[in-house]
């Protein structure tokens, strides 16, 4: 008997044991990546940007909220949000609450899916068939249909009435120590709602210092930005895989970008110019898979430094 079952009840053990820790420890073990990128003018002093992504808040979660609010004690010269803030319809005065310190700093922000759209329970494994497809959200699937639409309008209202630049398809630029930094948004890309001729044409040459802005980090949005010189790129989405292998990496990254670079600071090539991107692993999870494994949730301040 010994034999028999040994083998299955030591998987079961230890499959049950990496989902207590993924869904009871790893998920609320909120990390600060720190990453320095050489992207400024030459002479420029250095600036610190603090970029928080895929927050993902359900009514709650007050070890995020409090990490979160903790968060402004770095004190960034400016926040970049980039998206998927919900994953519950009720989760708006959460967010708020949560962000509120980082208010008072100035930023920008562009919205993801999860922010338009309320969270579906879906069978993880899609994510490996869409994978295997090519397909991933509205890029190549059929759109949602009976979809919950969440009070994005009031995340938006707030984040305006703070002074926060909305870089919905659009351009922005915010005034940091006498530098005029122009920011370069679009919005989703995972329900194609990424409007870049709007916005095409590359850094503004009044501007000090120009960067790209998006939620999902899809090559097409990457190709346009980099294409058009703009020296860095910063994106969520992939929650760095969010389901680990140790030694190995993510599985996917929800996205056509390639998992070599679903999280962290990278490089993307296109039409002979590279850009510096930089993927946040995100924070949060959707409300119905509440687990990580091998890639806490984290934030990141970025360090950016001038060229050479």
């Amino acid at each position: 008997m010994r034999a028999r079952y040994g083998v299955p009840l030591g998987i079961t053990a230890v499959a049950a044991a990496g989902l207590l820790y993924s869904a009871g420890f790893e998920v609320r073990s909120f990390r600060l990546r720190r990453v320095t990128v050489p992207v400024l003018p030459p002479g420029t002093r250095p600036m610190r940007v603090l970029q928080v992504s895929d927050i993902h808040m359900v009514s709650g979660q007050r070890k995020k909220q409090r990490w979160l609010r903790s968060l402004a004690g770095l004190r960034p010269d400016f926040v970049i949000n980039t998206g998927d803030n919900l994953s519950d319809p009720e989760g708006v005065p959460e967010v708020l609450d949560a962000l509120g310190p980082l208010m008072e700093f100035p930023g920008a922000y562009v919205f993801g899916s999860n922010d338009y759209y309320g969270p579906r329970l879906r069978n993880p494994a899609r994510y490996l068939m869409e994978k295997s497809r090519g397909s991933h959200g509205l890029n190549g699937n059929r759109p949602v249909v009976g979809a919950i639409h969440n009070p994005w309008e009031d995340l938006r209202d707030s984040f305006d009435a703070a002074g926060w630049l909305n870089l919905t398809n659009t351009r922005g630029t915010l005034k940091v120590d006498g530098l005029e930094i122009e920011l370069t948004g679009l919005d989703d890309p995972h329900i194609k709602r990424d409007r870049y001729a709007r916005v095409a044409g590359g850094p503004s040459a009044s501007a000090d210092f120009s960067m790209g802005v998006v939620h999902a980090p899809y090559l097409r949005a990457l190709d346009a930005f980099t294409a058009d010189g703009y020296p860095l790129i910063l994106a969520g989405h992939t929650h760095g895989g969010q389901l680990c292998v140790p030694f190995y990496g993510a599985l996917v990254t929800n996205c056509d970008l390639d998992t070599d670079r679903v999280k962290g600071l990278s490089r993307h090539t296109a039409e002979g110019l590279t850009s510096y991107m930089h993927v946040s692993a995100g924070c949060g999870t959707n409300r119905y898979t509440p687990v990580r494994f091998a890639c806490p949730p984290e934030a990141t301040l970025l360090t950016l430094v001038a060229r050479g």
